[in-house]
């Protein structure tokens, strides 16, 4: 179809033959246009891919690191008290922070409300009302 859209000159062709043309030269445009942004995503998913591993594995040297720190927190207590009561001391400060954070947490948690985003799905009911009034007026006049 392009070698013979090269050969005849558009004044000769006939507006079938113009429709034709433009159609194929549409459809090649979606095609290379799609494979565009096949290559970004794919580009952009091994970057997010990428970032989600880096960032994970930052969050697990966090873990290690806070573990080190709560360790070395044992162990500096166990300087003043016995080592038992020392890892008592701080294993029982690490849980009622946890509480305090559980309970705080819970507390947000519920004053959010429910998940769904209630402005957003009234601006759909109203723009689907709207189409509807919208049709109606048409089919009334």
């Amino acid at each position: 179809m392009l070698e013979e859209m090269n050969r005849t000159p558009a004044h000769e062709k006939s507006t079938a033959d113009l429709v034709a043309d433009l159609t194929g030269e549409i459809k090649h445009l979606v095609q290379d246009e799609f494979r565009l942004a096949m290559a970004e995503l794919q580009t952009k998913g091994k970057r997010l891919g990428l970032g989600a591993g880096l960032f994970g594995f930052a969050g697990v040297l966090a873990l290690l690191g806070g573990a080190t720190l709560i360790a070395a927190a044992v162990l500096a207590l166990a300087l003043v008290v016995p080592g038992w009561l020392s890892a008592l001391i701080v294993g029982g400060a690490l849980l009622l922070i946890a509480v305090v954070a559980a309970l705080v947490g819970g507390k947000e948690a519920r004053s959010a409300g429910p998940v769904v985003p209630e402005e957003s799905v009234e601006r759909v009911r109203e723009d689907v009302e709207t189409m509807k009034g919208g049709g109606h007026d048409r089919t009334q006049s």
